[in-house]
This record gives C-alpha cells, sequence and structure tokens, in this order.
C-alpha cells in the first residue's frame, strides 16, 4: 500500500478552504425550478435509486465489499446518500477536495519558517477554486468521496438533484430508469473502494507526491538572484508552449516528472470512471428500459462543444481531459473483459501493483499479460 502523504504546508496557507466554500456555495446557479410536488418526488425517486442499484451493482461487476459486508440487505453499509442542490454540492466537493489533498496543515515545527502567503493570494486562490468548482456545479450528476468517511463509515454519494432533472430531460429520458442510471453509475464507485479498500490512501499518496513537488517548485521560482529565477522562468513557460495541442494550462505547467505522476492518477480515475460506465450499461433493458438510447443520447450531449468561452474554460480547467477519462477507461474494461472475463479482470482491485500503466490503459492485452500470464 502506498502510505499517504501530506503537501507541503505551503499549499494549504494558500487555500482559505472556508472563502472556497462560501463563495462557490455563492456563485453556483440554483439550476431549473419546477412545482414543488415534482421536485419532492425528484428527490425521493433519486434516493430510492441509489438502494435500488446495490444489488444491480453487486450483479453486474462480480463483486462485493471486502469486509464482507452485508449491503444487499442494508445499502447504506455501500455509501451514505445525500441528495443536494449545487450549492450543497459545492460545499461538499472542497470539503472532499481539502481532506483528498491533505486536509488543514497543523500548525508545526514543519512548517516553520514557511513565508505564508498574503490575504491577497488567499483571496485570490479561493475565487479560483470556488468559481471552478461553481462551474462544475452546473454539469456534474453525481459524485462518490470515499476521503472525509471516519474510521469504519462508508463513503458519501452526493446526488445532484438539479442537473439529474435538467439532464434527464434534455434527453427526453424517463425520470425513475434515469435517475437509477445514474444511481448505478455512482454506486459502482462506492464499490470499487468498498472492494479495495487500499485504494483511498493509494491515490491520497499520489496526489501528495504530486502536490508536494509542485509546491516545491513554485518554491523554486522565487528562490535565488535575478539570473536563475530568469531561467526557472525561462524553463517553465517553455513547458507551457511545447506542450501538445489541447493541453490544459494546469498540465502545461507541470514538469515531465510531475507529468508522469499526473498520468499515473489520470490511470487511476481513468480506471474507475470507464469501469463505472461500462458497468451502468450492463444491467440491460430488463432493468433500464431504454439504457441504449440513453447511452448514446448522453454520449452526445457529453462530447458536445459551446461556444469560445466555454471552450477556454474546458482546457484550462482539463474538462477535455477529464472527458477523455471515460472512454479510454472503459475501451480498457472492455479490452480485457473480452480477453480474461469479468471476474479476472477484477484483478486490478487486489492492489496498487495490479492498476493498469499509462501505456497499458491503452494496450489492454499488455496488462492482462503481466497480472495474469
Amino acid at each position: 500500500m502506498t502510505s499517504e502523504r501530506r503537501p507541503s504546508p505551503d499549499l494549504w496557507a494558500a487555500v482559505d478552504w472556508d472563502a472556497v466554500r462560501g463563495l462557490g456555495a455563492l456563485l453556483a446557479p440554483a439550476g431549473p425550478v419546477d412545482d414543488r410536488g415534482v421536485l419532492v418526488a425528484h428527490v425521493e425517486g433519486l434516493r430510492r435509486a441509489a438502494s435500488l442499484a446495490v444489488p444491480h451493482v453487486l450483479d453486474v461487476t462480480a463483486m462485493s465489499p471486502a469486509d464482507g459486508r452485508d449491503v444487499v440487505d442494508d445499502p447504506g453499509l455501500l455509501s451514505r446518500v445525500h441528495v443536494v442542490d449545487r450549492a450543497s454540492w459545492v460545499r461538499a466537493a472542497s470539503q472532499g477536495m481539502e481532506v483528498l489533498l491533505g486536509g488543514t496543515a497543523p500548525a508545526s515545527a514543519e512548517g516553520a519558517g514557511a513565508r505564508a502567503p498574503g490575504v491577497v493570494v488567499q483571496a485570490a486562490g479561493a475565487a479560483e477554486v470556488g468559481a471552478a468548482l461553481a462551474l462544475v456545479s452546473t454539469r456534474v450528476l453525481g459524485q462518490f468521496d470515499p476521503y472525509v468517511a471516519r474510521p469504519g463509515e462508508p463513503g458519501r454519494l452526493l446526488l445532484v438533484a438539479p442537473n439529474v432533472l435538467r439532464v434527464g430531460r434534455a434527453l427526453d429520458a424517463r425520470p425513475d430508469p434515469f435517475a437509477l442510471w445514474v444511481a448505478l453509475h455512482e454506486q459502482t464507485h462506492a464499490l470499487q473502494f468498498a472492494a479495495a479498500p487500499w485504494l483511498a490512501d493509494h491515490l491520497r499518496g499520489r496526489v501528495g507526491a504530486l502536490l508536494d513537488d509542485v509546491v516545491g517548485s513554485g518554491a523554486e521560482l522565487g528562490r535565488g538572484g535575478p539570473g536563475r529565477r530568469a531561467r526557472t522562468w525561462a524553463s517553465t513557460l517553455g513547458r507551457v508552449v511545447r506542450a501538445p495541442a489541447g493541453t490544459s494550462l494546469g498540465t502545461r505547467l507541470l514538469s515531465p516528472s510531475q507529468r508522469a505522476t499526473m498520468a499515473e492518477i489520470a490511470a487511476v480515475m481513468s480506471l474507475l470512471e470507464g469501469h463505472a460506465d461500462v458497468m451502468m450499461d450492463r444491467v440491460g433493458e430488463n432493468v433500464i428500459p431504454g439504457v441504449g438510447r440513453i447511452r448514446a443520447s448522453f454520449d452526445a450531449r457529453r462530447s458536445q462543444r459551446g461556444g469560445a468561452v466555454d471552450t477556454v474554460l474546458r482546457k484550462m480547467l482539463g474538462l477535455d481531459e477529464k472527458l477523455a477519462q471515460y472512454t479510454d477507461g472503459a475501451a480498457f474494461v472492455r479490452g480485457a473483459m473480452i480477453r480474461v472475463g469479468r471476474r479476472r479482470l477484477n484483478a486490478v482491485w487486489d492492489g496498487p501493483e495490479n492498476l493498469p500503466t499509462t501505456r497499458e490503459l491503452a494496450d489492454p492485452a499488455a496488462w492482462v499479460r503481466r497480472v495474469h500470464g
């Protein structure tokens, strides 16, 4: 198991998470409105769908929680379900981010001597993260968060009611089947982390390692005399200019070693998202009538591009790269299942050494050869 690493305290001095939550929730638009009775029924339907999804997820994945907990009789043992609005999602997501990225750095000698950023820097950081979360809050349908749970407690599953309502209507999908389809994806994530209890710490460790490196690089930009700073900035600028077309601004600023770590993290996320996408569609028409049409319509909508402003935001936030996670991961899962079947695919959850590498993600046969011989 990869040990958890905390990012440098310098990073947390620059992020005011309370301000992120307040500003992000304020900026998040409310979403569609309707008759109160319709909205109440919609929320109740999402809660019901989250429970109904659990036995189907166990069946289509051929997986089960590693600790043997009985999630069929008590779906609440797999995830704690919260049906939320957009502002509530921003607050919950920022809390999950804070924990994933290492939490609030404790006051200790480790941070002694680190120069805390000024109020302006903290405000700018909170505005940037809060605005980004407010934008994403209009698009996300659901999210499973394994990071905020206390020991022995299942992770938190968030279903964003206004977005499920809006997208379901845009796809002309029946409310109950669409709610179940969305819940299947998120409960698959819950089962992934329950079947692989090492996974949350592994991701925390890799993200912590990346941020330690990035924070160190940022500190390097301000060190030394004018000549050294100029050379460092020139090197950073060169990485931005030479990065492949379509690469997000954040990724362009990373060094080659940092990009390698980012690629490793992205490979894991691709597996998680692609696996959930494949499994949510395996339930078939008898469980979700019209599931094939829902998938086709949803994928077409997912790949649509907006205007110039939307395109810029996608590139800066890496949203296009996020979309690629679903297709790359799904292709790997399908390719591996064709070769070794669904149960042997589940070897990916046995330990971090069995996760597909970035290269194997595009070559499932290579993963099969390495893991299964």
